[in-house]
C-alpha cells in the first residue's frame, strides 16, 4: 500500500510539472496544470507571470481575469540546491502555493499559509510537499 501511494505522488508531481522561463529580470512566467490557492484566492490551471514588485510583494496573474497581490517574506535555502521552483503544500487534491525560488539565488520568497490552509492541516494529518523544478 505505502509503494502505491508513492507512486501515486510521483505521478502527480510529473503531472503537477511547471514550465518557467524567464522574460525578464525578476519576472518568471508558469504554465500550472492544476487550480491553487495563493493569498485566500482559488486559481484555476493556466498560465501565469509572477512579477516581484518590491522587496516583499509578489503579483501573480493569469490576464486581466485573475492577478493577486501577495505578501512574502525571505526564505533561505542549502547552499547546494540552484533549481527554479515553485513549492506547494497539497492535502488531497488543493494545493497551496508555499514557496518561489529563482535559479541560484539562496533567497527566495515564502509565503504565509492562509487560514484554509491552517484549517485543513489541523483537520487532516496528511500533507504532502510538491516541489516542481524548472530549467532554463
Amino acid at each position: 500500500m505505502k509503494m502505491l501511494r508513492i507512486a501515486v505522488s510521483a505521478a502527480l508531481l510529473v503531472a503537477a510539472s511547471i514550465s518557467f522561463s524567464q522574460t525578464k529580470e525578476g519576472d518568471l512566467v508558469a504554465n500550472v496544470p492544476f487550480g491553487f490557492i495563493v493569498a485566500q484566492h482559488k486559481l484555476p490551471a493556466g498560465r501565469y507571470n509572477v512579477t516581484r514588485l518590491n522587496e516583499f510583494t509578489l503579483r501573480i496573474s493569469n490576464g486581466p481575469d485573475h492577478s493577486v497581490l501577495v505578501n512574502t517574506q525571505k526564505s533561505q535555502r542549502p547552499e547546494n540546491d540552484v533549481s527554479s521552483k515553485m513549492v506547494f503544500h497539497r492535502y488531497g487534491d488543493t494545493y497551496f502555493l508555499s514557496e518561489i525560488w529563482v535559479g541560484s539565488n539562496s533567497i527566495g520568497r515564502a509565503l504565509a499559509p492562509s487560514r484554509e490552509e491552517r484549517e485543513i492541516a489541523q483537520s487532516t494529518a496528511e500533507r504532502e510537499i510538491a516541489v516542481v523544478r524548472m530549467g532554463r
